[in-house]
């Protein structure tokens, strides 16, 4: 018998997960996925989620473990990785402007402007690509790295800006950390994978900036910023469930900032001071803002600027972060209060999020635990749970690819 977070249950999470995703394959890419796993067709192929698919197909390949009953073999694996990068490099890449359209459906693209948290995700599918071995993913890795230095990061500011139109004419003011935060990702695997310093280098400076905001927003990080940086702290009020962009506070980005944290202070040891502290601040005001807050376990989804919860939904990729984040800080500092987090936090996935009869993650639940879709109907894709049930299993290096690499 297995016990939620032991290495057989993160075995079986990944070969299931695994098994899931396969069916995810679309004409474009990779599809919405449906409760059950099919793809949802009325939905076009979003780039954002090809890329975690295709990563996760890689690392899924990189790792070599024991398929599930019905699960993809290494030679499916490895198919998979090059439908998404071959994806990357046919119908979601802009051949005219260059860079990648956000969406796409069969007879074109449907969302064209050009995002930095999509392009993010090319530079991290590609890299992960890269390291699996397939032949296509250098040359989408090299124009993914060109595009995002030179339309998307601010070398002035060292930030990323957010979003251009198709032809790379227009600027939208909008500045948000969300994008930073998968830019930083993606840094640290490229970093990883070229041995190039200038990626883990902009990883840090984006670190720096977010760390400055959160210490003096009482560890509450800011999510949205004008054009010249300023922080808007009203926005979207009206929209406070929205899915990338919501009011407040996002409790699951705290944690994911603390873990991406401990990877920039990994990459570049010193070169940002007060990394690891910093970390340690975000999880517990995270931890103290967003589990069981309303009296329910399970942690919100946002709250307003002194703490208090305003979307009480539980969103499956919080969770995931929260545990890998527990893992991280108890690998980092040796503190045994990490572990039982992570403990108490895996039986609670295995109890409300795991969807033992039909696969994956339930990706959001109701503020009584229970299956629900108001802000993520379906299950899109598996990079959260995926990775929540890796990182146990490797290295404490900055990107899942690299470790993988390093273990093997």
């Amino acid at each position: 018998m297995t016990i939620p977070g032991d290495q057989q249950y993160l075995a079986d999470q990944r070969a299931d997960l695994l098994r899931f995703m396969a069916g995810g394959a679309a004409h474009a890419g990779f599809g919405w996925l449906r409760e059950d796993g099919t793809v949802d067709g009325d939905r076009p192929v979003e780039l954002w989620i090809t890329c975690r698919m295709t990563h996760v197909a890689a690392l899924g390949l990189m790792a070599g473990e024991a398929p599930a009953d019905g699960g993809p073999s290494r030679s499916d694996l490895r198919r998979l990785v090059s439908h998404g990068v071959a994806s990357l490099a046919g119908p979601l890449h802009d051949d005219e402007h260059g860079g990648w359209f956000a969406a796409v459906g069969p007879d074109g693209p449907r969302v064209r402007v050009k995002q930095a948290y999509g392009h993010a995700f090319v530079v991290l599918a590609a890299s992960s690509a890269f390291l699996a071995r397939d032949p296509q993913a250098v040359d989408v890795l090299e124009e993914a790295l060109e595009v995002s230095a030179t339309r998307f990061w601010d070398d002035e500011q060292g930030l990323s800006v957010e979003e251009w139109d198709e032809s790379w004419s227009a600027l939208d003011p909008y500045r948000g950390v969300n994008a930073n935060m998968h830019t930083v990702e993606a840094y640290l695997a490229a970093g990883d994978v070229t041995g190039d310093p200038v990626w883990h280098d902009r990883a840090g400076r984006i670190a720096a900036h977010v760390v400055a905001w959160a210490r003096a927003n009482d560890w509450r990080i800011p999510e949205h910023f004008d054009a010249h940086w300023q922080p808007l702290l009203d926005h979207h009020r009206d929209q406070p469930d929205h899915p990338f962009r919501p009011y407040g506070a996002t409790v699951g980005h705290g944690l994911e900032w603390a873990r991406l944290l401990l990877a920039v202070d990994a990459s570049r040891p010193g070169q940002v001071a007060g990394l690891r502290d910093a970390a340690v601040a975000l999880y517990d005001r995270a931890v103290a803002d967003g589990w069981a807050a309303d009296g329910a376990d399970g942690f919100v989804y946002t709250t307003d600027w002194a703490g208090s919860p305003v979307v009480r939904q539980r969103m499956h990729w919080v969770l995931a972060e929260a545990v890998n984040t527990a893992t991280s800080l108890h690998r980092v500092t040796g503190s045994a209060r990490y572990l039982r987090d992570a403990t108490d936090w895996w039986r609670y996935a295995d109890t409300y999020l795991v969807d033992h009869e039909l696969g994956s993650w339930h990706h959001e639940l109701d503020p009584e635990n229970r299956p629900a879709a108001t802000v993520w109907p379906g299950k899109p894709d598996v990079y959260h749970a995926y990775q929540a049930a890796l990182l146990p299993t490797v290295p404490l290096v900055p990107s899942f690819a690299a470790a993988l690499a390093a273990r093997r």
